[in-house]
């Protein structure tokens, strides 16, 4: 990458978004030092309307997608450049020639990355009413060796759940990776040395296998490693790894997540390590292990809560809340959330940056919390002490913390 003034490299941005005869996507992402952008993520195409060509643009918050239409033109222009003021970290811009990225370096300047199409693209798709992009085709493959499609690739009618987790996960999992590869966390894989990625509690491993799908897909070189503690789960994932042809791009090793050893199965430590739907203190387990690795990037799904709500149903409730513990479902509740909350506390005290985000609830359980973590080495002010008085004031000790002691 070049490094050069910002102004010059958005001004660039500028002229190569505003060409609608060779755009195909403009994505923008991330944050500059000490800034934080309106939006968490922007993805802007063209469209043709009844009323002509038009510029979408997708921004995304928390929980959210909104889509907005600006005619070619001027309405398209100022739209453009309200978003070029935003202080966002990355651009990654995608046309029919070339594939341009930039990147806001903590200086404020800009590292800018350009090269040529890897192959000539299809024409950019600019119906309104398109159906909605799937990162995993229905007739995927994959989809079918998991018994998530038929034959033919359609999804089963009883498979719609997990097929909309699967996807749901994807679309979480595919920002995530896009954010840290292009603020440089995470670095870019290669054929000689793949993105390493661990999956705690896979079971099943229909996730695990669609990570390895989607991420492929991206063209990033990846070896997943799946880790459960029954030996059903290591026979029927190396059967379907066969079945699709990747066993020398995964491993299954039989462990439970506290005891699992990787060194004879990665060469290094894993950078990038999911934890979906893995039981009860399971979930502590897993980003202990992610802590202790200093992996770059954590995904995790939690399931139930069980040692909080026990420990809540032991200990006396601090004034004046004893009305959120009088019922049992309530007390739950608040459960999950001080557990939730609790451990993305502790991530941040150990250089992370966390959000935590709905996520689609699966047919196992209705939890649909999403825990991301991103290692960024910055030192917290104040968590520690909201922590101390936090855990303090219930009486209750997370079982991340004692992992993590």
């Amino acid at each position: 990458m070049a490094a050069e003034p910002l102004l010059r490299a958005l001004t660039r941005v500028r002229a190569t978004i505003l060409n609608d005869e060779t755009l195909v996507r403009a994505l923008a992402t991330g944050r500059r030092r000490g800034r934080q952008p309106a939006w968490r993520r922007v993805e802007l195409r063209y469209v043709d309307l009844k009323s002509g060509r038009h510029l979408q643009v997708t921004t995304y918050d928390d929980t959210q997608a909104h889509t907005a239409n600006h005619a070619v033109g001027p309405a398209a222009t100022e739209a453009l450049d309200a978003l070029l003021e935003e202080p966002f970290g990355n651009w990654h811009v995608d046309t029919l020639t070339e594939s341009l990225q930039v990147r806001v370096t903590k200086k404020g300047e800009a590292l800018v990355h350009a090269t040529a199409a890897r192959e000539t693209p299809a024409a950019p798709v600019r119906g309104h009413d398109r159906a909605k992009a799937r990162l995993l085709p229905e007739g995927d493959p994959v989809l079918r060796a998991l018994g998530i499609a038929d034959a033919e690739g359609r999804i089963k009618p009883s498979r719609q759940a997990k097929y909309r987790q699967v996807e749901e996960f994807l679309r979480a999992l595919d920002v995530a990776v896009t954010d840290a590869l292009e603020s440089g966390r995470l670095r870019q894989p290669t054929a000689e040395e793949p993105l390493r990625v661990v999956d705690l509690g896979c079971g099943n491993a229909y996730l695990t296998f669609a990570a390895h799908r989607h991420l492929t897909r991206r063209g990033l070189p990846v070896h997943l490693v799946g880790v459960d503690s029954k030996q059903q789960s290591y026979d029927h994932n190396t059967a379907v790894a066969d079945e699709l042809g990747i066993g020398d791009s995964t491993s299954w090793v039989v462990a439970s997540i506290e005891a699992a050893d990787l060194d004879g199965v990665l060469p290094a430590a894993p950078e990038v390590v999911l934890a979906l739907h893995a039981c009860d203190t399971a979930t502590d387990e897993a980003l202990a292990r992610a802590v202790g690795w200093d992996a770059c990037l954590v995904l995790a799904a939690p399931c139930c809560h069980h040692d909080v709500a026990a420990q809540l149903r032991r200990t006396p409730t601090p004034a004046p809340y004893t009305l959120l513990t009088r019922h049992g479902i309530l007390r739950e509740r608040l459960a999950d959330t001080l557990t939730d909350t609790l451990r993305a506390s502790l991530l941040r005290l150990q250089g992370y940056r966390v959000d935590v985000m709905e996520f689609v609830e699966s047919q196992h359980t209705p939890r649909n919390t999403l825990i991301r973590a991103v290692r960024s080495g910055a030192q917290p002010r104040d968590v520690q002490e909201e922590y101390d008085a936090l855990v303090a004031a219930w009486g209750i000790r997370p079982r991340l913390a004692e992992l993590l002691a």
